[in-house]
């Protein structure tokens, strides 16, 4: 019985070493005194103060919240319309068009980014922040998609019924009953997109260009000389930003959900037959 129990749980420890352990480093030796990262020689902030000196750095993390804010507002209205859009149809298509909206989740982001990178350049559109805008939309409109399908499945279609029989119109009933409703996934999935968005680095070295350069590209150059403290001290403050977009996302999402009702059943007194028949 003891190895039964004791073997799951090493299993789960030496996953959890394995996955968290290179993030616990990065995290200790952005504030090593030394450039070296395998010598320890003390407590510093000094490779945070020379992250925040870089001017680069900070043109290239602006272009990132702008590329990850665009991206996130367009798939959120792409997203909900698609997902609003898709309980008022009624096709024999239906599954195969929201499975085939789902793929751009289950392509491996090499080969999103060589078909952006032929289609842009069909269409001829120069590469830089529009195309960038794009791609990110395009992979981030399933995020929202899923959040606000699964919110549309549990709200109470009486709601938008009673607003019907009171004489409002469709829009009116999406714009007053519906999409209040769908706030908190909505924003939860924008949430979501911003994270995906702003770590993306495949796809959008395909499709950007010469004098756009977004913050995970400008990591991925600087670090094929080395990995310095400042790239760790970055991606210490980029984990901190992702672990708190994922968690608001997913507190958003809980926001407003209909709890289930609790049905108190009262014990009835059971009289038996013969008793019965004894009162009468």
């Amino acid at each position: 019985m003891k190895n039964r129990t004791v073997l799951p749980n090493l299993f789960l420890g030496l996953i959890v070493v394995i996955l968290y352990l290179p993030i616990a480093l990065v995290i200790l030796y952005s504030f090593n005194e030394s450039k070296i990262s395998s010598v320890w020689a003390g407590f510093s902030l000094k490779w945070y103060e020379t992250l925040f000196r870089d001017k680069a750095m900070f043109e290239a993390l602006w272009n990132s919240v702008v590329l990850a804010l665009s991206a996130s507002c367009g798939a959120a209205v792409v997203g909900t319309l698609g997902a609003y859009g898709f309980t008022k149809v009624r096709l024999r298509s239906k599954n195969a068009v929201e499975y085939i909206s789902m793929l751009p989740i289950m392509i491996p982001e090499i080969i999103l980014g060589m078909v952006f990178m032929a289609f842009f350049s069909l269409l001829g559109l120069p590469f830089g922040m529009t195309t960038l805008i794009l791609a990110h939309t395009t992979f981030c409109i399933p995020y929202v998609y899923m959040l606000v399908k699964a919110r549309l499945v549990g709200m109470d279609p009486s709601l938008a019924e009673a607003a019907r029989d009171l004489g409002a119109g469709e829009a009116r009933v999406f714009f007053d009953i519906t999409l209040p409703l769908l706030a908190p996934a909505i924003l939860s999935g924008m949430l979501l997109s911003f994270a995906m968005s702003l770590d993306d680095v495949i796809i959008s070295i395909f499709v950007t260009g010469v004098n756009v350069n977004t913050l995970p590209i400008k990591v991925y150059t600087q670090i094929k000389t080395g990995v310095t403290p400042e790239i760790n001290a970055l991606c210490t403050l980029m984990l901190g930003a992702t672990l708190l977009l994922v968690a608001l996302s997913n507190v958003l999402g809980k926001v407003g959900k209909p709890r289930p009702e609790r049905r108190h059943i009262k014990n009835k007194p059971v009289i038996e037959c013969g008793k019965k028949e004894e009162n009468r």
